[in-house]
């Protein structure tokens, strides 16, 4: 198996249009074209990483956290970034990151952390808006039907839980074919009157080439009549953060206990208690503090996250708990859901989860 093959997949799943503009996410080091040997999911890519690649004889590297965020101008070996990827390099290991693409999408890393605390009527807790599209196109009768599955086939047509979404309407189209061309029907140099239907569905931007070559592959003219249109729509199938319910209320002390144990945290810091049952509870795997905001005003009972400053704690305001369990602990669930998502599509591959703790945070 080639290593564009899983990055296919990944991006298919994860796409790179989600992640944040800071993000660095895709293929860091190796050519997509290699021979994969083996694959090591991490969270992080550290020194130690590598020396287990190498004696695993897993030539992909799948991590969370990319080792590159901003460019660099040497590799002289001065610092672990770049030890890293000359070390990587020179034994031939490819490093692909799924980061903030992962956390965005419906079923990634948030979605792990509100699953593995039993949520339900789980949804996005902050959707990406301006990320969706109108896609309107006119065709004859007897071919709405092809085209409609096309742009479907291609991820047109989902909002929500539903998909094949569009809607239809009758009218009547005119052209007149000039010199050169080969109308599908009419005369040349004779205006034509078609019973057509408006067919209008909606789309995520990043789809917008794809839909748009399904469309004309499976349209009868050679000349195809389509707009598309920008939307102010939120997307609430990708954005950041998940807020869910538990089955049953329970108690703040009892929540926080399980919490702990739940994702083996050495530690929480968490704000004053509010004394009433916890039912409502919002998520963000990594550093979340920016969407403390949201899960207010989705009125949930408590925020968990990671890397809160000393000062934003305040910020919950006797509205909501604030607990902090740590960056690695939100986040260390992404391995296994790596791991869930590439055994399902190549389940003979030598997948191999870390050993190693890359946690460089320690506790007395």
């Amino acid at each position: 198996m080639k290593l564009r093959e899983v990055i296919s997949y990944i991006e298919s799943i994860a796409p790179l249009a989600y992640q944040e503009d800071y993000d660095n996410a895709g293929l860091i080091t190796g050519n997509p074209e290699q021979e994969l040997t083996g694959i090591l999911v991490t969270l992080d890519v550290i020194e130690e990483i590598i020396e287990e690649a190498i004696q695993k004889k897993c030539n992909l590297i799948l991590t969370h956290h990319p080792i590159i965020f901003s460019g660099l101008k040497s590799l002289t070996g001065k610092n672990n970034v770049e030890r890293i990827i000359i070390k990587a390099i020179k034994n031939d290991i490819a490093i692909y990151a799924a980061h903030t693409n992962l956390d965005s999408i419906w079923g990634g890393v948030n979605s792990k952390l509100a699953d593995k605390l039993g949520l339900m009527n789980q949804k996005i807790l902050a959707p990406i808006s301006n990320h969706l599209m109108k896609l309107v196109y006119f065709v004859p009768k007897d071919h709405a039907e092809a085209t409609r599955k096309a742009v479907f086939g291609a991820g047109a047509g989902h909002i929500g839980n539903y998909d094949m979404c569009s809607y239809n309407s009758d009218g009547e189209g005119t052209f007149r074919a000039g010199e050169g061309s080969n109308p599908f029907v009419g005369n040349k140099g004779k205006i034509h009157f078609e019973n057509e239907i408006r067919i209008e569905t909606i789309f995520p931007k990043h789809l917008k080439n794809k839909i748009v070559n399904a469309l004309i592959k499976a349209h009868p003219y050679e000349e195809v009549a389509y707009d598309i249109y920008p939307l102010a729509n939120n997307f609430d199938r990708a954005g950041m953060g998940v807020i869910g319910e538990l089955e049953k209320e329970v108690r703040e002390n009892d929540f926080l206990l399980n919490l702990k144990n739940t994702f083996s945290a050495k530690c929480i810091k968490y704000t004053k208690l509010l004394n009433k049952p916890v039912k409502r509870v919002a998520v963000c795997g990594g550093s979340g503090s920016f969407l403390l905001k949201n899960a207010i005003q989705e009125k949930a009972d408590i925020f968990i996250s990671g890397d809160f400053k000393y000062h934003q704690f305040f910020d919950a305001d006797g509205k909501i708990i604030i607990a902090d369990i740590g960056h690695f602990e939100t986040e260390q669930i992404t391995k296994e859901l790596f791991y869930e998502l590439l055994i399902k599509k190549f389940p003979k591959f030598a997948i191999r989860l870390t050993k190693i703790n890359s946690n460089p945070i320690n506790y007395l």
